[in-house]
């Protein structure tokens, strides 16, 4: 039996190296960065970039489309993990709460696109209202199998929290110490949606 050398991973093509230094840079740095910038970080000409994309524009939209399934994975709960709506729904606000404090962490990139943008047309402004009304659908289908008095409108408040405290953890430098977690709960204590256990050392009013 010989030793084998384990076959080379194929080269990233022109197009996916584009994407992620797109997606992290429109991200890291805010997307009035030129062309010129992303496609030297991605060592691809800006002819090429032109012949794979018609404009920035299309750039900034298919980036923001790129890092969709890594960010919804790093958010929402595996499904049909076995725990109860409200856990679900309080495990996105903890993700975030744990997310806030890493280096490269710079809030919601979607909210942080269509905000730059100004645009609510802009092909990168409907992958982020996609995106975020996916989060919503996510808080809506939980909220009614939990049995929230009013799904629909919890479902907003929570998106609402989410984008508020995402928005926060930049313009306070990561200063949310609980307080997404917190607001959530009394969220879903309002609606019906399960009744939260009181933090440890801290009793219930007789």
């Amino acid at each position: 039996m010989t030793d084998q050398t384990p076959p080379a991973a194929p080269a990233a093509s022109s197009r996916d190296r584009l994407l992620d230094a797109a997606a992290q840079m429109f991200y890291d740095q805010g997307v009035h960065i030129g062309v010129d910038t992303v496609c030297k970080a991605a060592g691809v000409s800006k002819r090429t970039m032109y012949k794979l994309f018609d404009s920035k524009d299309e750039l900034v939209a298919a980036g923001l489309e790129r890092i969709a399934p890594d960010y919804q994975a790093a958010l929402l709960p595996p499904a049909d993990d076995g725990r109860s709506p409200r856990e679900r729904i309080l495990h996105v606000f903890e993700r975030l709460e744990h997310l806030e404090p890493v280096k490269d962490f710079r809030g919601c990139p979607y909210v942080a696109v269509a905000v730059q943008l100004k645009s609510p047309e802009h092909p990168a402004s409907l992958v982020a209202r996609r995106q975020k009304d996916g989060l919503t659908s996510f808080f809506r289908h939980e909220a009614e199998r939990g049995g929230a008095h009013v799904p629909a409108l919890l479902a907003r408040q929570l998106t609402l929290v989410f984008d508020g405290a995402s928005a926060r953890s930049v313009v306070q430098a990561h200063s949310l110490d609980g307080l997404a977690v917190a607001t959530a709960t009394t969220l879903l204590d309002a609606a019906g949606l399960g009744r939260s256990v009181p933090p440890h050392g801290f009793a219930p009013e007789e």
